[in-house]
């Protein structure tokens, strides 16, 4: 359908299908390719991190939860206060094994965060482009750099 002005339908003045065309006074709402690219490299490079950090984020409370918790727990412990106390919930055993299902349970949790960043991480990689490849590396690096110091801190 030609209009005034030699616009047609859905084309520009070039006649280009899919080609935005921006009149003056109008603005752009699309980004440049290599803006939207930069912000890609950017945002896996700090998956990679959080990745990173993630991981020694989850040893270091590990290694504390292990620290804190008493050698003597066991089972047999266990059954035996549970027996003489009919219920009671102010032993020092029962306080401590319930402790320690809330510590595994938030260790499950940021496990589970981890295996989702890294599957996120992972997909981004099966782009095969170079520069979402070399912002992993790179964001594994820088947070590898970053955290691992973390590790020795007493």
């Amino acid at each position: 359908m030609q209009e005034k002005g030699g616009w047609s339908g859905f084309h520009g003045p070039g006649g280009g299908a899919g080609r935005e065309t921006v009149r003056p006074g109008q603005v752009s709402t699309t980004l440049p390719p290599l803006t939207g690219m930069a912000l890609s490299v950017l945002v896996v490079l700090l998956l990679a991190v959080l990745y990173e950090g993630i991981k020694v984020g989850k040893a270091k409370l590990l290694h504390q939860v292990l620290v804190n918790l008493p050698t003597c727990i066991s089972q047999q412990a266990i059954a035996e206060t549970d027996g003489e106390s009919a219920g009671s919930d102010s032993s020092p055993v029962s306080r401590t094994h319930h402790r320690w299902y809330l510590c595994h349970f938030g260790q499950s949790l940021i496990h589970v965060v981890q295996v989702v960043i890294g599957y996120f991480i992972m997909l981004a990689v099966m782009s095969y482009n170079t520069w979402i490849f070399l912002g992993v590396v790179l964001g594994s690096a820088v947070g590898y750099y970053l955290a691992y110091p973390l590790l020795s801190v007493a």
